[in-house]
């Protein structure tokens, strides 16, 4: 099974994890080496996993589930695969759950949770489009890693010496293979748009076969582009995700204030909207909602009403009330914004959400 089928089955799985007696520990790790081929992500978990352990009753069952999950945790990551830059697992060893995905990219950065259930990051999915006049190859990208290559060859010509009327009658030869092409990559590019549920594109490669690969694309998938970015059309795949994945960040950055105007928009008129952690949570709760907005800050969240903390839980409520309306989301197929700049989202207590219909 490919990462990103397993990681998704994975995410199927954990959305459907009933929160119980036991602790669930959420580890997020940057496993990339350094110019010496090291990990450094075994000074985090020997700081990090005693100092959360410790807080919990010795002798009691929570304590020694977690302990189990310590002494896998060393195993697995003891023996990851060189080649992983990222690992996402999830443990908690008295539910009997133990999910462990590596990712051929990095993780920005370590992440520890230890909560009554899983704590479930999302990730972005997106096409790339690296485009040439002879070979174009389009990915397919989720999890921080390519997903599904697909290529499109091109009809191969040779150059020529030759002048006057038989140099220009090869020219347009050669511009009608171009021509060809893109119109073949630009269908291939729809199929997967389609087959695929993909709602980003970003498109790179060969400044000749670009303008012509994006004017036989039809309007819908137009509209998904969100740049165009200066990237050899024969960058490996890894250059290829860490320069999509940063102009995606900047270009979340840049609509994550249409999104939120466009949500306070339809509030206000009455529309199709909620806002607060209360109404959104019922009505995730209700099965109505179609995309989650929610702070990338949790300590920003209006918690007044959440629920009360289970014994040794070390989650704030704001944090609390973050995971809740993020596992109902998964649970629900809703989707998910975060929203970098706490600020936008403060007037309504850091969340809201679209929603599919009213009741």
């Amino acid at each position: 099974m490919p990462i990103t089928d397993a990681l998704a089955a994975q995410l199927d799985r954990l959305a459907a994890f009933e929160p119980g007696p036991f602790p669930v520990v959420s580890l997020y790790l940057n496993a990339q080496p350094d110019q010496h081929g090291r990990d450094h992500f075994e000074p985090f978990l020997r700081r990090e996993l005693p100092d959360r352990i410790k807080t919990y009753p010795a002798g009691g069952l929570e304590r020694e589930s977690l302990e189990q999950d310590a002494e896998r945790i060393r195993a697995y990551t003891a023996e990851m695969e060189p080649a992983a830059n990222g690992v996402v697992l999830f443990s908690s060893s008295g539910a009997g759950l133990f999910e462990a995905v590596q990712l051929a990219a990095p993780i920005e950065e370590h992440r520890l949770y230890v909560s009554d259930e899983p704590h479930v990051d999302q990730y972005p999915r997106y096409a790339v489009l690296l485009a040439d006049t002879q070979l174009s190859r389009i990915f397919v990208v989720a999890t921080n890693a390519v997903e599904a290559t697909t290529e499109v060859t091109g009809t191969k010509t040779r150059r020529h010496k030759m002048g006057g009327w038989s140099q220009a009658r090869y020219q347009r030869h050669i511009e009608n293979y171009h021509q060809q092409h893109a119109k073949e990559v630009a269908d291939t590019l729809a199929r997967l748009v389609r087959d695929e549920g993909i709602g980003s594109i970003v498109i790179a490669g060969d400044p000749v076969a670009v303008p012509l690969v994006r004017d036989e694309l039809s309007k819908d998938v137009a509209s998904r582009v969100v740049d165009v970015i200066r990237l050899e059309s024969t960058a490996p795949e890894r250059q290829v995700v860490e320069a999509t994945i940063e102009t995606l960040r900047q270009k979340d950055a840049e609509t994550d204030r249409e999104r939120v105007d466009a949500l306070l928009g339809a509030y206000r008129s009455g529309g199709l909207a909620a806002v607060g952690v209360d109404a959104t949570l019922r009505a995730l709760e209700l099965g109505q909602v179609d995309e989650l907005l929610i702070t990338a800050v949790p300590d920003t969240i209006d918690s007044t009403a959440h629920n009360r903390a289970a014994e040794g839980d070390e989650r704030s409520a704001e944090e609390r009330a973050a995971d809740s309306l993020i596992v109902k989301a998964n649970q629900t197929a809703a989707k998910i914004r975060f929203i970098e700049d706490p600020g936008l989202l403060a007037a309504v207590g850091g969340t809201g959400a679209f929603l599919r219909f009213k009741l």
